[in-house]
Order: structure tokens, then sequence, then C-alpha cells
């Protein structure tokens, strides 16, 4: 007898529907299962057999063959194995072949007949609903995070034993909705925590209010991590289609167990011996990588001149582009990136370049700068010296808290929202060249000081139109309608000193 029963493979990022093909004829008994699976895959055939009979099902002893289809489609991971057994039972008579067509099935067995939850349960329940199948057979840990989808009913199974009542007419137990989710905790990091560093603390808000690509350098100590680590806490609060993006894109790298949407806007701050696969995504079987992890969030770089170049230079399309194109083989994945790059980094490998503590050698002052390259430093829109603290500052009251912050950067996010309503970018620091010039409106004098700088200094011109989009959002922070010279002036003051032109003296 043949059965087959839908299933999914989880091909970069995005769901892939697959057939589970089971032919039962007679012959020596034999379990073979074909269709480009990984080794997970192959060992499938050891786990589906004693799960079968140890949840008290007949095991066909005849020669029972599986195909995962479409042939040229990789499989990997355990997530086939429900699947499979389901096809098993419908070939061999035990369960409806004909309820099975509605339903796809998705997770892992254990060898007593416990179905286990797997990686990309949001992206299959995704792929279900595309698919146009009525539901989705799941473990229980993951019915939660598959109840996000709307349009498909969700069947939670503890074993083989509940989809064979499912399957036989039986109740279709309810799912547990996903846990409540908050935006804070009490424990968030907080700008109420720094002191000084109002130069600084400006430039968070700005970066936050527009989506800006951030540098901080200084000194060991003076502050560059403590301030990256509360930009979360002004950024606003993710959007619903933000929230499902995040949710399913760490539901893919097997980051995600709470069941419910990830809530707050991700932080990554991976070490700085990362690979370049590792930070934009890759492998034998493409997986999202830091930069992909950040989506809708902040990857941090902390002493980004001890990256590897070959990875700093993979994230030059990420931060262009808002996706990362990884090609491997035959395989082509498209992973997003729209995240906000926070970096630190230290003006000498001792760090106190200019001090008397400083041990570096003239070469290796001059040498360090160049680690660096220029095509990924005009790629950051802000670039801000974080000095120590005077003794008077340590005991003053904050710049700002994270609330007072945040409530002005969501005014000045919702202003950008309704002036490119219509357009692709979210944010001033998402515009293209084309968007910069059609949204960004300048005055008379603040046309005049940025030609005078593009004129007088080294800004090139991805800087020039860099500038446009801080200072737009600079005028956003302040309610102005139009930018005004002391918003381009603020916008080069934040770029690096050569791109200062002396009337912003």
């Amino acid at each position: 007898m043949l059965a087959r029963v839908a299933t999914f493979a989880i091909d970069g990022l995005e769901p892939r529907r697959v057939w589970a093909e089971v032919d039962i004829r007679p012959g020596l008994p034999a379990f073979t299962v074909v269709g480009l699976g990984d080794a997970a895959v192959r060992e499938a055939r050891e786990r589906v057999r004693a799960a079968l009979l140890n949840s008290g099902f007949d095991f066909p002893a005849r020669r029972i063959t599986a195909n995962l289809a479409p042939g040229h489609l990789r499989k990997a991971g355990p997530g086939f194995d429900l699947a499979l057994a389901a096809a098993v039972l419908a070939a061999s008579g035990q369960v409806s072949s004909a309820a099975l067509e509605r339903w796809a099935v998705f997770g892992e067995l254990s060898l007593g007949g416990d179905v286990r939850g797997c990686r990309g349960t949001l992206a299959v329940a995704e792929g279900t609903r595309r698919a146009r199948l009525w539901g989705l057979m799941l473990p229980r840990e993951g019915a939660a995070e598959a109840s996000l989808v709307d349009g498909i009913v969700v069947a939670a199974v503890a074993g083989l034993r509940a989809m064979a009542d499912i399957l036989g007419g039986g109740r279709i137990p309810p799912v547990p909705g996903p846990a409540a989710s908050v935006h804070a905790t009490p424990d968030e990091p907080d700008l109420g925590d720094v002191r000084g560093h109002a130069g600084p603390v400006r430039a968070l808000e700005i970066a936050a209010a527009g989506g800006h690509n951030l540098l901080l350098a200084g000194p060991p100590g003076t502050g560059k991590t403590m301030l990256a680590r509360r930009l979360p806490s002004v950024l606003p609060p993710l959007a619903r289609d933000e929230a499902l993006e995040v949710t399913r894109i760490h539901s893919v790298a097997g980051l995600h167990d709470a069941g419910g949407l990830v809530a707050r806007r991700p932080f990554r701050a991976p070490h700085h011996t990362i690979s370049a696969s590792g930070l934009v995504g890759g492998g034998a079987v493409p997986r999202p990588g830091e930069a992909s992890l950040a989506h809708h969030g902040v990857l941090f770089l902390d002493e980004l001149s001890e990256f590897t170049r070959s990875s700093l230079e993979a994230l030059r399309q990420p931060l262009e582009d808002g996706r990362a194109a990884i090609v491997r083989g035959q395989l082509a994945c498209v992973f997003p990136t729209r995240f906000l790059l926070v970096a630190a980094t230290n003006p000498c490998p001792c760090g106190y370049a200019g001090t008397p503590r400083c041990v570096c050698s003239e070469s290796e002052i001059a040498r360090h700068p160049r680690r660096l390259s220029g095509p990924l430093l005009d790629r950051l829109d802000l670039l801000v010296a974080v000095e120590r603290v005077g003794p008077e500052a340590l005991s003053a009251a904050p710049a700002t808290t994270s609330a007072d912050a945040r409530e002005r950067v969501v005014a000045a996010r919702e202003r950008q929202t309704r002036r490119l309503a219509g357009c692709a970018a979210a944010c001033n620091g998402h515009l293209g060249a084309g968007e910069t010039r059609a949204h960004v409106r300048l005055t008379g004098s603040a046309r005049r000081v940025l030609l005078e700088a593009y004129d007088r200094t080294t800004l090139s011109t991805r800087g020039h139109h860099r500038v446009l989009r801080v200072a737009r959002t600079i005028a956003d922070l302040a309610a102005s309608e139009r930018v005004a010279r002391e918003h381009v002036l603020e916008a080069l003051g934040l770029r690096q000193e050569d791109d200062r032109p002396e009337a912003a003296a």
C-alpha cells in the first residue's frame, strides 16, 4: 500500500512543503528512507520503528520504502519523524489515510513514542497556512508558537497514540495561549545609570530614533559597553509583524522556547573570534548568523578592531541592503539583517593612546586604525568619542532616563512613519539615495553648510547621504518639518573629525 503525509523542511528561513511517502509491499523486511536527507533523517528509521512498537502499533514485517519528496531539496533534522511514522501507519491501514490528507505533521519521536519539539515551528505553521492545509499536528511544547499563525487548526499531541486518536475522530485538545509578554523588565539596563557622557547619550538617542549605525571610540573603562547595552531600552517596542519575523528567525535557530512572540528587540553581542559565516550566516546547511539574529534589534561588536577582517568585510552587504545572500553549492538563501549596528573600539592596542599610560610603539598606534577598512567605517552614521568623565560628573544627575528618551524616540519614529508612508523604508536610516532626496527637505542655509562640508572635507558621496539622513532624524527629534542649519551641523559633528566643516567651530 502507498500513503503520503505533508510535512515541511526549513530552507534557510522559508518553509518548503515535503511529502513523506511510504510504500509497503511483500519482500524481505527492510526500512529504507530516501530523499536527500542528512544523518538525522536516516536515523529516523530506528526511532520510528521503536516508537511504533512501544506505542502498541504493529510495525509491518515487509519491505518499507519511505521517500521525502521533492528529492532535490535537502532535508535536515529529526522533524520528519512524526510524518514518517504517520505515513507508515496509514500505509499499513492502522490510521485513516483520508483523515491525514488535511493535516501537516511535524515533530521528533522518542523511542517510547513521545513527540518532541523541533526548531522552526513558527515557519512550519506559516507553511501550513500557505499550503492551505486545514491543520498542523505537532508536539505540545511548540503548540503555543504555532498558534500565533491565524487560519489553521493546531493539534498538540503528546505521542503517537494521541495522534491516532485525533485521526480517528477524537477531540482535538485546546492549545494553551502564548505566555503574556512585556517590553521591559525591572532589571533592564537604563540610561539613568549613566553619569556624564551627554554627547554619547545624545548619539544613542539619535541612533535609536533613526535606525543609524554607531561607533563608540575611547579608552578602556570609559563606558562604551555600558552605553551600548542600554540602547535597546530606548528603542520603540516591536510591532506585531516585526515580532513575528524575529520569532521565526529565533525559532529556526533553536533559540526560542518561550512559546509566544518575542516581545523585546534582540541584542546580540558576539565574541570577536566569530567567523564570517557565524556573523552573517552560512554553514553546510545555511543557518542564520548573528546579523540575522539581531534583525529589528541591536548588533553590538565590542573590540571592533579585534574582529577578523574577513568577518567585518562580510558585514558590508548586510549593512547596506538589510539582507545577507548566502550561496552554498546549489543552495541559495536570503536572511534578513535589518539591525542597528553599535561598535566599540580602542584608539590603540593598549587603549591609552595619547596618555602616559600608553605602552604602544608609534608603528602599533599607526597600524591599529588600519585594521578597520574605510568602506566599513563609511557605512557608519555616527562616530562618537567616549572620554573619561570628570569627578564632578560622577555625582551629578543623569542626562536622561531610558523612559524619557524612549518617549522622544517613539515620537520621532511616528513622524517618520507618517512621512514615509508607502515607502519601503521604515525609518530614516533605511532610506536609499533616491528616497533621501525625495524625503529630506533642507533650508537654504542647511544646504550651503552641507555643500561646504562636502567641498572642504573628505566626506564621500555615501557619507553625504548619511549626513542627510542623520540630520533628518535630528529634525524629527526637534519636531521640525524641514532640516535646518543646526541639524546639519550636529550631524556633521557626529562624524569623524575630518568631515567637520569650519562653520561647525
